[in-house]
């Protein structure tokens, strides 16, 4: 099976790479990375779930980055 290709807009990053991260830490990493769009948001938070390339997401909790996804 061949590997899923990332998409054009989208830095080839591993987003659980992030994970455990402070969140500030993650964030300018993330922008040096290449990501356009960086959202934190608190767990449980309520979202739409349309995608957006080049968006990266962290649930932060307690100012650790607990989730990351992209889209």
């Amino acid at each position: 099976m061949e590997p899923t290709p990332t998409p054009a807009g989208q830095p080839d990053d591993a987003p659980q790479a992030y994970v455990g991260l402070d969140a500030g830490q993650a964030e300018r990493r993330a922008r040096s990375r290449g990501w356009t769009t960086v959202r934190s948001l608190p767990p449980g938070s309520v979202i739409t779930l349309e995608y957006l390339e080049g968006r990266m997401n962290f649930e932060v909790d307690g100012g650790l980055v607990v989730r990351c996804w992209t889209g």
